[in-house]
């Protein structure tokens, strides 16, 4: 049995990218929503686009889940 160490690496590093990746996307969801209720105390206009990107956000990390899953199953 021959480990192909090349390809083993590759797919760590493509793996650990990608997970800091989501993780970072969905910490600044968290933080758009964090200053969208900031910004909805201060009665400022900016509380719209931050809900908005948190959303892009979130829906980025949930298009990121959907397609591991379709290469899981497909």
């Amino acid at each position: 049995m021959n480990i192909d160490w090349a390809a083993l690496g590759s797919v760590f590093g493509v793996s650990l990218a990608v997970t800091v990746a989501l993780v970072g996307l969905f910490t600044l969801g968290i933080v758009g929503l964090s200053q969208q209720e900031k910004a909805t105390a201060a009665s400022g206009g900016s509380a719209a686009v931050a809900r908005t990107g948190a959303y892009a956000c979130f829906a980025l990390c949930a298009a990121a889940v959907a397609y591991g899953i379709y290469l899981i199953v497909a």
